[in-house]
């Protein structure tokens, strides 16, 4: 396996700026994203309401092998969030994505692995995400790296995900 190296984002720097959004449209043009580009508004604001957000933690997956150029792999967007049973902070991974040209080299274990360390660092109790059910790929990495689905009582079944969009 070879080895990313992963390291926060620094909006400040106008390259690792871009590869966050660029990495981040990629995701969004695919079928588990929304299937469109990032729009020129979102890609303006996006960096300067996440420098803002000191809970929101952003981090990039490069690879970097000997005699070649360095090549950006992967994004996770964490987001730390609070759970009132534990007392204690937990770590949502919000967004995850390996670039095509790299998928299924397991890259997105070590973005896992990564922000699980991130999560223990800073004291969190669990780490938390959401897939969609079509998303076999993306759903067998995470049960394979230990995700469940959520329940209290397996007679009250497993937490759903839900939404309501404002405009």
């Amino acid at each position: 396996m070879t080895t990313l190296t992963i390291q926060p984002v620094d909006f400040d720097d106008p390259a690792q700026t871009a590869d966050f959004l660029f990495l981040l449209d990629h995701y969004m043009r695919g079928p588990t994203g929304n299937g469109r580009p990032m729009d020129d508004a979102l890609r303006a604001r996006l960096p300067d309401e996440i420098r803002r957000r000191p809970t929101v933690l952003c981090h990039l997956g490069y690879l970097e092998e000997a005699g070649a150029a360095r090549q950006l792999v992967g994004l996770i967007n964490c987001v730390e969030g609070f759970s009132t049973f534990a007392g204690r902070p937990l770590l949502n991974i919000h967004d995850i994505v390996v670039h095509a040209d790299y998928r299924r080299r397991g890259f997105a274990g070590q973005l896992l692995a990564h922000a699980e360390a991130v999560a223990r660092a800073r004291g969190c109790c669990k780490l938390t995400l959401e897939v969609l059910t079509g998303n076999r790929g993306a759903y067998d990495a995470y049960v394979g790296f230990g995700f469940r689905a959520y329940e209290l009582d397996p007679a009250m079944g497993a937490a759903t995900f839900m939404e309501k969009k404002f405009d």
